[in-house]
């Protein structure tokens, strides 16, 4: 029988009990973007990517543009224009055709999302992604945003680089609500997302951050990915002022008796302030998040 899932997230699987259910929810998972699928995608003014540099540091990058900027081209391309900014971490990787991408289309106005994940080359307007693998999640530990205002005038400030938090970066990612994963395993990227109250996420040092993994769709890409290669990159959001933080380094599972945790250890930090345009309205918390120490 043919699988979608690499040994890594099949070993998991394996670990968790969850095969059989994995192997259900992997027939959603096609090579082809359906219609409902495109008209998603020209909705949204967001999409994250995930890749590894130039040097094999994986990143989370976050990329934005007025509704259209993100569309289906055909049944398994996926063009972007503008592409993300010349000094993200990835702009290096992404001007060279062939970059195994994972990428998220996550919409907080209806907490739905979806992924494409495939290999990406540059165009003269910004970049296409040939899919490998299409498939939508479910909205579980998604926050709803009910709108956004899309700010032309705000202006990014110039990317600052460390190898690990300061306190107010420290502070930041208590804060945050919602972060962005991305993985990488011998059959490509995958750019995944993690949400939870404020304070799921845990800051044990500068250089050392951990969340639970709550309940999911037994799929274990993420986890699945982290058992073949601990790269990881992070990307976290203001969502009022677009600020964002990006975080490269490793991560590894512990499994315990009741439930698991993400170990992330930083090695790189880039905060760009203002880096998006959009200034989301106040989160409703998920129903699914489960209440936090």
């Amino acid at each position: 029988m043919t699988t979608p899932y690499h040994p890594g997230s099949l070993a998991v699987q394996d670990r968790v009990g969850v095969r059989e259910q994995a192997a259900h929810v992997g027939r959603s998972i096609s090579r082809g973007i359906r219609p409902v699928a495109a008209a998603f995608l020209e909705l949204q003014p967001m999409l994250v990517l995930g890749a590894a540099d130039g040097d094999g540091r994986l990143w989370s990058s976050l990329l934005t543009g007025r509704p259209g900027f993100v569309r289906a081209t055909g049944p398994g391309q996926v063009s972007v224009t503008g592409g993300v900014r010349p000094d993200d971490p990835l702009a290096g990787a992404l001007a060279v055709a062939g970059t195994r991408v994972g990428s998220l289309a996550l919409d907080p106005r209806t907490r739905r999302r979806m992924r494409v994940n495939g290999r990406a080359r540059p165009t003269p307007r910004g970049l296409a992604i040939e899919a490998d693998e299409v498939f939508a999640n479910c909205p579980k530990y998604l926050q709803q945003r009910e709108g956004y205002a899309y700010e032309s005038t705000r202006a990014p400030g110039a990317a600052r680089h460390a190898d690990r938090l300061d306190p107010a970066q420290q502070a930041f990612v208590r804060a945050a609500d919602t972060l962005f994963v991305a993985t990488a395993a011998e059959d490509g990227a995958d750019a995944s997302h993690r949400g939870g109250n404020p304070g799921f996420v845990h800051v044990s040092s500068p250089t050392e951050l951990s969340w639970p993994d709550y309940p999911g769709n037994a799929m274990f890409l993420t986890l699945g990915n982290l058992q073949a290669d601990p790269r990881a990159g992070i990307l976290l959001l203001d969502w009022a002022t677009g600020t964002t933080l990006q975080l490269s380094g490793t991560a590894r599972t512990e499994h315990h008796p009741d439930g698991r945790t993400v170990r992330f250890t930083v090695e790189r930090v880039v905060q760009t302030d203002a880096a998006s345009p959009l200034r989301w309205s106040p989160p409703a918390y998920s129903p699914a998040n489960p209440p936090v120490d």
